[in-house]
């Protein structure tokens, strides 16, 4: 009876401890890569990002005293990090673009407008054809980028 109890102890242990261990391996890997890209972008001091957050392989952090912001997307078809000095932009807004016979958002897209020129900047955030899910995660999507354009906004108007 006791060594049957110690072999479920065991097996039920072993159960949980797996996924515990690749997720804790997982989300440390994918921090060292985000303080690397952020030291690629401000290398002697990636710290000053004082806001990061991410959501469906997309992580957004800004620099509210440098007023630098970085969109680094985790992407298995396309990996990328775009970096956007605030300091040199005159406003930001969000562009979905919808299908055309339906109100299904396929693609999100931040446009920023530069202070010298009337360059546009259009950085991609959502695309319908990589989301692995189908639709599933374009509404946290949406809600994620509205809650991240009112912080670049802020951060502009300072």
């Amino acid at each position: 009876m006791e060594t049957t109890t110690t072999i479920m102890g065991i097996v039920i242990l072993i159960i949980v401890a797996i996924p515990v261990y690749f997720s804790a391996r997982s989300s440390a890997a994918n921090k060292s890569r985000i303080l690397n890209i952020k030291k690629r972008f401000n290398p002697t001091n990636p710290e000053n990002f004082d806001l990061t957050e991410s959501i469906n392989n997309k992580t957004l952090t800004i620099d509210h005293n440098n007023n630098k912001f970085i969109l680094m997307n985790f992407n298995p078809n396309q990996q990328e990090s775009i970096y956007v000095d605030l300091n040199t932009v005159a406003s930001c807004k969000l562009i979905p673009t919808t299908d055309a016979h339906s109100d299904t958002i396929i693609k999100i897209d931040f446009e920023f407008q530069e202070k010298d020129s009337s360059k546009k900047i259009t950085i991609p955030f959502y695309d319908f054809d990589d989301d692995r899910i189908k639709q599933i995660s374009v509404y946290q999507d949406h809600q994620f980028a509205k809650k991240w354009l009112k912080i670049i906004q802020d951060s502009i108007s300072r």
